[in-house]
């Protein structure tokens, strides 16, 4: 992430944003930042990881355990883990430079389009790609790099959201077992006014604990990038 220190050093300073003199410039730029924390969802890997830890949070039926603002810290980071080679070419090729003079607005933003794309592109299913060229009436590009980010947004939206559930399912898995276990012993002792989730929470707790969930679940997360 060194190439991303180096922009965050160099933004006071950047001579490109000295000329941000007219009102109208101004307020583009500020809401150029305002759109940032949307693209952070919408084009990164933060989509996925945070809807695979609140099925982790659901299916532990553990309320607000671990509370949401710890839960979409930690989704953060594992975002700028997955995304951190991804972010360092952009600073390397579209944002030093940028903010050294060395080129121009327009073509720091096609710089920086290339390694965003690729890798929403290695992400995303063809035939979401396909669906969302069809609806938009755009003829199949030559190259998937041509594919026009109108497009290929979308349909990494809904790719990311198919695998998050997908993944999400799989963790469900072991947690209705106990569910379904201690339901049939409460009904077979006759303890039939007892909800069994108040039984079954401290086992899924436990079991998650023992299997080191946690590990399994980043360690899941982040190679499902791969």
């Amino acid at each position: 992430m060194n190439d991303v220190l180096d922009v965050l050093d160099r933004v006071g300073n950047a001579a490109p944003f000295e000329n941000l003199r007219s009102p109208v410039e101004l307020g583009l730029f500020l809401g150029a930042l305002a759109f940032l924390s949307l693209a952070l969802v919408m084009v990164t890997s933060f989509t996925r990881t945070v809807i695979v830890l609140s099925f982790v949070r659901r299916a532990l039926t553990t309320q607000e355990i671990p509370p949401t603002p710890v839960l979409i810290g930690f989704a953060l980071f594992l975002t700028w883990f997955v995304m951190a080679p991804v972010f360092d070419q952009i600073a390397r090729d579209a944002l030093l430079p940028y903010l050294d003079g060395e080129i121009a607005a327009r073509q720091a933003i096609e710089r920086g389009a290339v390694p965003l794309k690729r890798f929403m592109l290695h992400q995303t299913r063809k035939q979401d790609i396909a669906l969302f060229l069809e609806i938009a009436d755009v003829p199949n590009p030559s190259e998937p790099m041509q594919t026009p980010m109108r497009v290929l947004i979308p349909a990494f939206v809904v790719s990311e959201l198919k695998t998050a559930f997908l993944m999400g399912f799989m963790i469900y898995l072991p947690f209705l077992v106990v569910d379904l276990v201690v339901s049939s012993v409460l009904m077979s002792l006759g303890m039939l006014m007892l909800p069994p989730v108040i039984v079954s929470t401290p086992f899924k707790i436990l079991l998650f604990v023992l299997a080191d969930g946690w590990y399994l679940v980043a360690r899941s997360l982040t190679l499902s990038f791969g």
